[in-house]
């Protein structure tokens, strides 16, 4: 079974500024008057990308966006990217462990992975950024909390970018956010070996029917549709971003009957796994 190719925070810092596991890149020293071509991989750190000037693309988990001026990407540990960079770029990359942070402003952040701020929320955003550089780069005291409390600012200036902001959550919507959260967590973490409503509904002490509601009332899809679709995920994953045989991907997932699980596969996205990896792969 070929492993997704995971990049965990780099050894090679050249062109970089480094603390605690914390790494931020100028994108002009980065590329050095080069392009950059990245193939599917997926990280064991939080990856930023905020781009002053650029283009290219940036697939995060098979869905596409396109890379130009005034944009930020984020990517969670897990998921897979692929990144192309034309030569000229400028701006930054950071990296940092999910520790680095709370975790409540990386995951609310980090829902999104694609941002196009206005023009004076990118000068904010851009201005951090280089606010943290020069924390890094000259490490007076105290700069690795100046650095996080930084950070915490534009994650705020970027959600303040979301085209739908919430309004004030009452205490029921807050339990269901809670609740959703808890289960997609559970979900990451047992969904090889655990498939079925009932058996996450006891873990998070509900029904399977509570949950159920919970899920339809956040997201409008049942418990049930909401573990197919992180398995489905993450067997786009292995069948793109490896070139392992079906059979060993079925088995990577949980599923001793690799019949079924073709069934699944093809059942959701239309296309066998092994079609489905010739068809993604096809030059245009």
């Amino acid at each position: 079974m070929d492993p997704i190719p995971v990049r965990h925070t780099p050894s090679d810092v050249s062109h970089a500024e480094t603390s605690d596991g914390f790494v931020v890149r100028k994108l002009d020293k980065l590329l050095a008057g080069q392009g950059m071509i990245q193939p599917l991989h997926r990280h064991g750190f939080y990856f930023m990308l905020v781009i002053e000037k650029g283009s290219g693309e940036h697939s995060i988990d098979f869905s596409p966006y396109p890379v130009g001026d005034g944009c930020v990407f984020i990517v969670r540990p897990g998921q897979v990217h692929a990144l192309t960079l034309a030569t000229g770029g400028q701006g930054f990359l950071a990296q940092f462990p999910d520790d680095f942070l709370h975790k409540d402003p990386l995951k609310k952040v980090s829902k999104t992975n694609y941002y196009q701020p206005n023009a004076n929320s990118f000068e904010r955003i851009l201005s951090f950024m280089k606010a943290i550089y020069w924390e890094i780069s000259e490490k007076n005291s105290q700069y690795q909390q100046a650095i996080q409390l930084t950070l915490q600012l534009l994650f705020i200036e970027l959600l303040r970018q979301e085209k739908s902001p919430r309004t004030t959550a009452d205490s029921a919507n807050i339990y269901s956010q809670e609740r959703l959260e808890a289960f997609q967590e559970l979900i990451a973490d047992h969904f090889t070996e655990q498939k079925q409503v009932s058996w996450y509904a006891r873990q998070l002490n509900l029904s399977a029917y509570q949950l159920n509601a919970i899920t339809k009332a956040t997201l409008d899809k049942t418990a049930s549709a909401i573990i197919n679709e992180y398995i489905l995920l993450e067997a786009k994953r292995y069948v793109l971003a490896t070139s392992s045989q079906i059979n060993q991907i079925s088995w990577q997932l949980g599923y001793d009957d690799v019949s079924y699980f073709i069934r699944f596969f093809k059942k959701h996205t239309g296309y066998s796994p092994e079609a489905f990896r010739v068809k993604f792969n096809e030059v245009p």
